[in-house]
């Protein structure tokens, strides 16, 4: 539907939204960036799913990237260990989808069995980017199945860890079981103990004893199943010599429990039944909560997640995918272009230019040569290659370096201001019952002496402060996943407000994968600009498009002869001219040492200049520096990149700060650990396997990606690229949520001073304590939730 130049085209892709100068995709009056994004939404519109488009704006992702080769799920022993559940006829199979990003995808996901009718049902976990799909074996197989996830779009990430399956999945219903018991005899409790509250009349004094009892056997099954955990907790710490806040909710619990139970069968009291089981329901919620973590990002990844789950293996003339724990020395494997190397192996045929960024953390292929050893880890670019295995993948470079000592979990000692309190609020909990309980012996009055020892240990223990920690740090842990800095676990952010100096690697980490600069070193003349825009314009190579965009709006020429030889070049002729671009040996010159991807232009044999690509500093990396210096933080670089760039970063950083180059990932560990014995609290924030041991060293290890759905070594957070800006204001938050539980703290203790003063007279009641208990219990959630959010708004992160 192209008229001259009176219609101006869409700028954006009505698919997946990438931004199109020109492009000859055109249906339906809707412009698309690339054959692939057109078919889906031919696709769609055919079989009656065009409201995919009526949910979001570009709901669907770019179709430009290479599919991989799908025969290894035709493999029954493969397909066995990917499938959850199989029989005969049908098949589960549960898919983990990065693309699912909005409510367009659940919708058309859920909405499978429109295109193909062997799809029974489909689910999708929105959190966890995960599709459960349902499937008739007769009429659609797995691959099929894949295949059709392809066409629309949606690439199922399908990984060695896959068919490993040693998922860590946390299992709160036994957790929920426990609330829900402790608040059922809650309910049932305050409701028996309300007569008691306001007074029984003639009538309901007959059945005191009756309530008494129905209380006891309410607060039976919250001691002994909803409290147990506390219990058992509290006997590991004592066992251990510490003492950890359930030492004194233990002691509460059980005093409360003993104190009610010998009321209530010595006909002396109502007890506290009600207020046991209002602790224990409360307490436990606070403990769901501070469990209920984001699971959809997996901090624990290893190497296998990287992987593929099978290798093509070339037998007698003809290839055979294969599982890659089946791959033996010897084998003679094939890996195409942007396939994983699985196993260190001599490459035997074709050209390899292999990204080992993976592993290195450095993004610039290394090119072998035949007969040459390429470790495992490495992806190749450019053409199809041919190697042989001369190690197992279980003794491959890369396995033994994430298995080397200095990879290792390091165990980090960091005290939570909970558990430093702890210590000495139980010594303390104990001391003032014990004073009360003398005081009262000495002047003669045993029963009050045992009324105020347990209503000291009753009415102080720390239900409140129990859940400040938990109730602050979960709505600070949801804060951050909106602003996406995806943090493991709520004590990471405690460890965060304790830092005082940061380590940044280089590649990938300050500077950005997806923000490049293009230079030119050479000059071409306005003719030559435009054929070279000629020719880039019809190729989908990542460096094409970025000389297109260096180019600018150029004139476009009837160019013929175009070919592109994938891995090497493109070139094309008009009229008298004929130009090549590409790699120094496809032009016909002298490779140069560049750091970063390298682009030569040749016409008419004649070498007119080269094209740079390198990575460029992310958005914002200036302002970071300086506003994390102004906070006092000590800011260091570490990167097992060369030092061509220090000139630029010593400008960045300030003077004070340690910039070395060329380290190796025990380097790194080694420099962490000299840090860390000068009494420095370090957060290292790097990407790939090189980082991996500093990562686990540092107090705070971060993670910085631009796609969280990928490889990310374990580690205590992971920070999107995208939210790298925000990185000052992060840290000023965990210092503000700590500030949030120490001024809860505080309010805690003045509900606790007010509570045993009653407590140490021995006057204190059921009723009083069944009031200042749960009281105190909603002030701290709702301070500690409005708190978190007001500091949040002042840091602008909501």
């Amino acid at each position: 539907m192209e008229l001259g130049n009176e219609i101006k085209l869409d700028t954006n892709c009505y698919h997946c939204g990438d931004k199109i100068e020109d492009t000859s995709y055109i249906l339906d009056q809707h412009s698309f960036c690339c054959l692939g994004c057109q078919t889906v939404f031919q696709i769609l519109n055919e079989n009656n799913l065009a409201s995919y488009y009526r949910y979001n704006t570009h709901p669907g992702k770019s179709q430009r990237a290479q599919k991989e080769d799908l025969a290894y799920l035709d493999e029954p022993n493969i397909i066995a260990k990917l499938v959850d559940y199989q029989d005969d006829n049908m098949a589960i199979i549960t898919f983990y989808v990065p693309a699912i990003h909005c409510s367009s995808c659940i919708w058309l996901l859920e909405n499978l069995y429109k295109l193909n009718s062997g799809v029974k049902s489909s689910q999708v976990d929105f959190m966890k980017k995960q599709a459960s799909i349902s499937f008739l074996k007769n009429e659609i197989s797995l691959r099929g199945l894949v295949e059709l996830l392809h066409q629309i779009g949606y690439d199922p990430k399908i990984t060695l860890q896959d068919v490993i399956k040693e998922s860590k999945k946390i299992n709160q219903n036994k957790l929920v079981a426990k609330i829900t018991v402790a608040g059922f005899c809650f309910g049932n409790s305050m409701m028996i103990s309300f007569p008691e509250y306001f007074g029984m009349a003639q009538f309901e004094q007959q059945y005191t004893s009756f309530f008494g009892y129905m209380n006891l056997a309410f607060g039976l099954p919250v001691l002994l199943y909803s409290a147990a955990d506390y219990f058992t907790s509290a006997w590991y710490s004592l066992k251990q010599k510490r003492l950890n806040l359930d030492v004194p909710l233990a002691l509460g619990i059980f005093v409360l429990f003993f104190r009610s139970a010998f009321e209530i069968i010595t006909q002396t009291g109502p007890g506290f039944m009600d207020t046991l089981c209002s602790l224990v329901f409360f307490i436990l919620i606070g403990k769901w909560v501070q469990q209920r973590t984001y699971h959809h990002i997996s901090f624990e990844r290893d190497y296998r997640s990287y992987f593929p789950v099978a290798v093509t293996v070339l037998e007698n003339d003809s290839t055979k995918p294969t599982q890659i724990a089946d791959l033996k020395v010897g084998d003679r494997i094939m890996v195409r272009n942007n396939e994983i190397i699985p196993a260190d192996a001599i490459l035997l045929k074709g050209k390899a230019a292999v990204d080992f960024s993976f592993v290195t953390g450095e993004s610039n292929p290394v090119e072998k040569v035949l007969g040459e050893v390429v470790y495992a880890g490495g992806r190749q670019i450019g053409e199809a290659i041919e190697l042989e295995v001369v190690k197992a993948v279980s003794q491959s470079y890369l396995t033994k370096l994430w298995n080397n000592e200095s990879f290792k979990q390091v165990e980090k000692k960091f005290e939570t201001f909970i558990g430093f309190i702890s210590k000495y609020f139980t010594i303390a909990l104990l001391l003032i019952a014990i004073v009360a309980a003398l005081f009262w012996g000495i002047t003669g009055n045993a029963e009050k002496a045992w009324a105020a020892f347990t209503a000291v240990l009753i009415i102080a223990c720390p239900c409140a402060l129990a859940l400040s920690s938990p109730f602050t740090l979960s709505a600070a842990l949801s804060i951050f996943d909106k602003n996406k800095l995806y943090i493991k676990n709520t004590a990471a952010i405690e460890q965060m407000a304790a830092i005082d100096t940061i380590v940044f690697d280089k590649t990938g980490t300050i500077s950005s994968p997806n923000a490049s600069s293009m230079y030119f070193e050479g000059e071409l003349s306005t003719q030559e600009k435009s054929l070279l825009y000629s020719i880039c314009r019809n190729s989908n190579h990542p460096l094409s498009r970025e000389i297109n965009k260096w180019l600018g709006e150029m004139t476009i020429l009837p160019i013929s002869n175009y070919q592109e030889i994938i891995g090497k070049g493109q070139s094309a002729t008009y009229q008298d001219w004929e130009m090549k671009v590409g790699s120094a040996s496809f032009v016909g010159t002298e490779k140069k040492e560049f750091e970063g991807s390298i682009v030569y232009i040749s016409v008419n044999g004649k070498v007119k200049g080269l094209f740079t690509l390198e990575q460029s500093w992310r958005n914002g990396l200036s302002d970071v520096i300086n506003k994390l210096n102004t906070d006092h933080y000590q800011l260091h670089l570490l990167s097992g990149d060369n030092e061509r760039r220090a000139d630029a970063l010593s400008l960045i950083f300030p003077p004070q700060a340690c910039l070395l180059f060329n380290q190796t990932p025990s380097d790194k560990l080694n420099k962490i650990d000299g840090w860390q014995k000068e009494k420095q609290k370090i957060c290292m924030l790097g990407d790939g396997l090189n980082d991996a041991g500093a990562l686990r060293k540092a107090d705070l290890g971060i993670a910085v990606s631009d796609d969280i759905n990928n490889f990310s070594p374990g580690c205590d957070a992971i920070l999107d690229g995208a939210s790298f800006d925000k990185l000052p204001k992060f840290f000023q938050f965990s210092k503000d949520a700590v500030k949030v539980i120490k001024m809860s703290f505080m309010i805690s203790l003045a509900y606790n001073s007010i509570g045993l003063s009653f407590a140490v007279q021995g006057t204190m009641s059921p009723l009083f304590a069944a009031i200042l208990m749960p009281i105190s219990t909603v002030t701290i959630i709702s301070f500690t939730s409005l708190m978190t959010r007001a500091y949040a708004k002042r840091r602008k992160l909501i």
